[in-house]
């Protein structure tokens, strides 16, 4: 149940339409558009949102060519010749023609697709076959522009050449003809054969009609000329006209005979209409996603909200030609905790704005759509969808704006329970405050004990006070600049917000005497409260700042651990690499003296005693031990010691954070879901931590979804490949994840 009737005018879901309507290229999917309504069968959401988030795979997948080609509806004539003995025309043939042509490659296409990345797609095929025998047997008969082949059979072909010899014939008469009359001054010098009743003529002036002779068959309007066939003409003419029947005749003959054809298949042509409306509304429907950077929710059999970085899709829609962003939403309600959502802030502040992006986001869910969250959201169902937005005021009815509002209250008491979503606008305004508070206190109440889910905005104190005390509601507050006095439509769940009816009201220029004023009438205590309530939020603010600049610096202390620890890592490696080269120098000379020795010792014995033979392999050892002396690689070691001492070292503190980094290190992060400049602040924090631990192979989950996160991931690494080059470092090898374990939707990087 959804309540009002008119609940998609309030929430701007007749924009969605209208956008959706606008992407489709035929009625068929037009028709579907408006044939959609809010579901709550889980199986059937999930199925609408399972096909609209594969259709989007599809056309956006690398390896596929999504088909294109031309949708036409056929319906009604395919309806029409299920009675023997009438017949397609040639433009309703074509569309035919061109129709199955698309549906058939559509079926080649579908029926090619991986079984488990798009078992859905897979599923739109029709049921029948011979699409493509059914095209083949038209275009037997109809030539690339649509009209009746002269192929179409040998009569149609005789006739038709028949048909144009008589034509060139008459046409050379009447040419003829003309000239002679020209010569004679009977027709004007600019005068040419014309078409009069299907029958080629010659105009002439009323005075010479009977020098040229022949039939009169028609005159203008202002009687200076009448059109005539002459005599030599009139039998061919006639010819003529006879095979233009015989033409006719033999046109319905084949085009009967064509039409008789398709009869057996009207089912499998109605079934390729349905798969063909349902592909243009896919298709329209991805390209709304496209735009909006829609993806598809998790989706979750119970009532729930756990929207993330929600957007409201029609502010997108108007905001983004103009360059301009729209503040995303945080919002979560669900059974165990939260089921109530009481909203206060300053006017204009954007209260309204988070009711209609919650409701319309809801219903767009439920209706099959993709929506404008960050990925980690989930979505639930709800049975009912039930609103309170706006001013309902009927002179007709004789209804004031609160007795509408108690209305729709009404309504809420009568059917809402706990499969029931509510969210209500300015609840209890429009009478007076201290009885309108009391009595939206006392509603409220009820619906909590419901166990309803909802949202309401309220400025009321009480409502502030009621949703602190009591389990299952919470209270939120729309963002304010108290610096600045501007809203920052920022939603913050936790505390109330304040009005700043007195900060707004000075800033207005009211004078100071009419805000005292008002101030000793409201009493100092509720003046506390509402002060309470901005520090609150400026502390939080604070104190999120600050704890992003913390956070900061603990990524800037732990990159220089890093760094350090990586330079240090490569002072040992190369100190290891010097001493087993020196190793091995030192080992070849070593054998190389003692060969030396040995033929000196040799060289000595044979010379017997020689003085200078004796002295010649005297010199030679003496080489060969300066030779062996202290290898260049062990005097450069010095040079490496200083070079080890010139490392910074960090503190005893360096090797607990490594100890403790590789104990809580996972092997996968999770990026989805949030902003470019946050995601890329987690990616360098866990790539830092990943060579520092010496993890082996990472995976970056990012998902698919517009494809951005993806791309930063990999301009990343690119980056980091090009430093690790620039210092002699082995490049990272990264790509796509397996496609049966996520796909397109992570990169592996190996280390």
């Amino acid at each position: 149940m959804i309540y009002p009737n008119n609940i998609e005018q309030k929430i701007d879901f007749t924009v969605i339409r209208e956008e959706l309507n606008r992407r489709c290229s035929s009625p068929l999917g037009r028709e579907r558009v408006e044939a959609m309504q809010m579901e709550t069968d889980y199986e059937t959401v999930q199925h609408l949102l399972g096909l609209t988030d594969q259709m989007r795979l599809a056309e956006s997948d690398p390896m596929l060519t999504f088909p294109r080609g031309d949708i036409h509806d056929v319906r009604e004539a395919i309806a029409r010749i299920r009675i023997e003995g009438l017949f397609l025309d040639e433009a309703e043939l074509d569309a035919l023609r061109h129709s199955l042509s698309y549906a058939a490659e559509l079926e080649r296409f579908f029926a090619g697709l991986d079984e488990l990345r798009y078992p859905l797609l897979k599923e739109l095929r029709v049921t029948g076959y011979g699409l493509q025998e059914i095209v083949k047997s038209i275009d037997a008969v109809l030539d690339r522009y649509g009209q009746l082949a002269d192929h179409a059979s040998p009569e149609l072909g005789r006739i038709r050449r028949e048909i144009t010899n008589l034509q060139g014939s008459v046409g050379r008469t009447l040419a003829s003809i003309l000239r002679q009359a020209k010569t004679d001054g009977f027709v004007e010098a600019d005068a040419a054969p014309t078409l009069r009743e299907g029958r080629l003529v010659i105009p002439v002036s009323p005075a010479f009609k009977r020098k040229v002779g022949g039939i009169v068959h028609d005159e203008s309007a202002t009687g200076k000329t009448v059109y005539i066939e002459p005599q030599q003409v009139v039998d061919a003419n006639n010819h003529i006209r006879e095979l233009e029947g015989a033409e006719r005749r033999e046109r319905v003959r084949i085009l009967t005979a064509v039409t008789d054809g398709l009869r057996p298949n009207t089912e499998v042509i109605l079934d390729s209409q349905r798969m063909l409306a349902e592909v243009d509304f896919l298709k329209a429907k991805v390209s709304l996603a496209q735009t909006l950077h829609a993806i598809r929710p998790e989706l979750v059999n119970e009532p729930l909200l756990e929207w993330s970085d929600a957007r409201h899709p029609v502010l997108w829609l108007h905001y983004a030609p103009q360059g301009k962003t729209v503040v995303p939403l945080s919002i979560r309600l669900n059974k165990e905790k939260n089921r109530m959502l009481v909203i206060s802030g300053p006017n204009a502040g954007g209260k309204s704005v988070c009711l209609k992006t919650v409701a319309l986001l809801q219903y767009m869910t439920q209706c099959g759509l993709l929506v404008p969250v960050a990925e980690q959201s989930r979505a639930g169902l709800f049975d009912q969808l039930m609103i309170d937005i706006g001013d309902e005021q009927s002179i007709q009815d004789e209804l004031s704006t609160y007795s509408s509002h108690l209305r729709n209250m009404r309504a809420f008491l009568r059917q809402a329970d706990e499969r029931t979503l509510i969210l209500i606008d300015e609840m209890g305004t429009g009478t007076e405050p201290l009885l309108g508070g009391a009595i939206a206190e006392a509603i409220l109440r009820e619906l909590v004990q419901r166990n309803v889910f909802g949202i309401i905005t309220t400025h009321y104190t009480n409502l502030k006070h009621f949703a602190e005390q009591t389990e299952g509601v919470v209270n939120g507050a729309m963002l304010y600049d108290r610096g600045e006095m501007r809203p920052l439509f920022q939603l913050s769940i936790g505390q109330a917000g304040s009005s700043f009816a007195i900060e707004i009201a000075r800033q207005t220029g009211l004078g100071e005497s009419i805000i005292q004023y008002a101030t000793d009438l409201v009493g100092e205590e509720h003046i506390e409260y509402d002060k309470q309530l901005q520090d609150i939020a400026r502390d939080k603010r604070y104190w999120e700042r600050k704890r992003q600049s913390v956070r900061l610096k603990e990524k800037e202390l732990e990159a220089k651990v890093a760094e350090y620890e990586a330079r240090l890592s490569g002072v040992k490696q190369q100190k290891k690499e010097i001493l087993e080269q020196a190793r091995q120098e030192a080992a070849e000379l070593l054998q190389q003296s003692n060969a030396t020795i040995e033929r000196t010792i040799r060289e000595i014995k044979e010379a017997k005693a020689d003085k200078e033979k004796t002295k010649e392999a005297r010199a030679k050892v003496e080489q060969m031990k300066e030779k062996v002396g202290v290898p260049q690689r062990i005097r450069d070691f010095k040079d490496l010691k200083i070079l080890k001492n010139s490392v910074p070292v960090a503190p005893s503190a360096t090797s607990n954070i490594v100890r403790q980094r590789t104990l809580s290190f996972s092997r996968t992060l999770d990026i989805r879901g949030y902003r470019a400049d946050e995601a890329l602040e987690k990616l360098i924090a866990y790539m830092d931590d990943a060579q520092m631990v010496g993890a082996g192979e990472v995976t970056i989950l990012h998902g698919t979804g517009t494809g951005a996160l993806k791309q930063l991931t990999r301009d990343y690494l690119n980056d980091l490949n090009r430093q690790r080059r620039k210092r002699g470092m082995v490049a990272l090898e990264f790509g796509d994840g397996d496609v049966n374990h996520g796909g397109a939707g992570l990169t592996v990087v190996k280390l």
